[in-house]
């Protein structure tokens, strides 16, 4: 175990994506490593960077390789390999109990992702669904006048075998959501324009809070989270707009049903959600992909998050996509930085070797096992 890294049990996984088994063109990976959906600026490398560094740093001597091996030469080897089994060493590596997988995304790069059994099956894992609403609502149809009750019935039918629900609000509107239900009429009338357009991507904003209220219900009634993408993300979303702190009106609005409100990624706005976990009994967060992304300096976000946030309110996730890689390096940077958060803490006097452990479990997997009524919970 690399210096740094803590002793934590197997990881509960609580927003990912699945990946692609099949062999990937160099540029095809490389660009799996940005949330960027254009191609790099002339002369740069999306393996020049904080997360480029970090896959070096993990993931070659998984594949045969020394720690930080050119990208060239690890991109020939994992060609050698073949996919296939490149993606099943990389999965094992990352030593997971539990996968909850978003299911709204089924491609990458313009190839299939792994079905959730060939998902578990390559990473040694239980996996668990997570339902994208969105993507439920974009497949009923009218008419308008019964749209908002299909559209309950709908996710309620597709919730029912699942761990949560997600929203992608903040790449369709932005998390600034009103207090208030909207009115039936209102959406109604949103429902009939949207369904006369042709039922292309929900993006209007009454049909989106309402979609947002009917997943409180749903998940109140099923006893499940409601998952919401907040911080960075790719060029289609509005970055000021994905700040976890426009909720804040919605937060108190929801918070009589009871319903769990996870954060996911935050990032840069990750004090922002320290404040909100700790302010509001019903929110949680995680770090998410931001663990990836900041490579070497993960240790002092996830720091500034613990500033805040209770402890049994942060989760650990991936939030990987594409790439097999980014389930290692998501697994590998987690425990590097929070092992390097709580030996600073112990240094200092801040807490004891047995205050780390117990925090190190809540993290790992403890709080997820809780907060999704998964097998194992405390």
């Amino acid at each position: 175990m690399p210096a740094g890294a803590l002793a934590v049990p197997a990881l509960v996984d609580h927003h990912c994506h699945s990946v692609v088994a099949a062999d990937l063109a160099d540029d095809a990976l490389a660009g799996l490593l940005t949330e960027s959906d254009r191609p790099p600026a002339p002369g740069c490398s999306p393996f020049d960077s904080a997360l480029g560094l970090a896959v070096r740093r993990w993931c070659p001597p998984v594949l045969g390789l020394p720690a930080h091996a050119p990208a060239a030469d690890y991109l020939a080897r994992r060609r050698e390999l073949g996919g296939a089994e490149a993606t099943r060493r990389l999965l094992a590596a990352a030593g997971l109990d539990t996968c909850l997988v978003d299911t709204g995304l089924t491609t990458a790069a313009g190839l299939p992702l792994l079905s959730l059994g060939e998902l578990a099956a390559a990473a040694g894992a239980v996996v668990h669904e997570v339902v994208r609403l969105e993507s439920v609502a974009e497949a009923v149809a009218g008419p308008a006048e019964s749209w908002p009750r299909a559209v309950g019935e709908a996710l309620a039918a597709a919730a029912a075998g699942a761990v949560a629900v997600k929203s992608v609000l903040a790449y369709r509107h932005g998390l600034a959501a009103p207090a208030e239900r909207p009115a039936r009429a209102a959406v109604v009338a949103a429902a009939g324009a949207w369904l006369r357009g042709g039922r292309g991507r929900l993006a209007d904003p009454v049909l989106l809070h309402h979609l947002l209220w009917t997943a409180v219900d749903v998940c109140a009634g099923l006893g499940l989270p409601l998952q919401l993408h907040t911080g960075f993300g790719d060029p289609d979303l509005t970055l000021h707009r994905a700040d976890p702190s426009l909720l804040t009106g919605f937060v108190r609005a929801a918070e009589p049903s009871g319903v769990p409100l996870v954060l996911l990624h935050c990032y840069p706005y990750h004090r922002q959600a320290g404040w909100l976990a700790q302010a509001f009994p019903t929110v949680y967060i995680d770090l998410g992909l931001t663990a990836s992304y900041t490579g070497p300096r993960v240790a002092e976000v996830l720091g500034e998050m613990l500033e805040l946030a209770p402890f049994g309110k942060l989760l650990f996730s991936t939030d990987a996509y594409g790439l097999p890689e980014l389930y290692l390096v998501g697994a590998a940077q987690f425990r590097y930085g929070l092992g390097a958060v709580l030996a600073d803490w112990q240094a200092g006097g801040a807490c004891s070797a047995a205050d780390a452990q117990r925090l190190a479990r809540l993290v790992a997997a403890d709080n997820a096992r809780a907060l999704y009524s998964l097998p194992g919970a405390p």
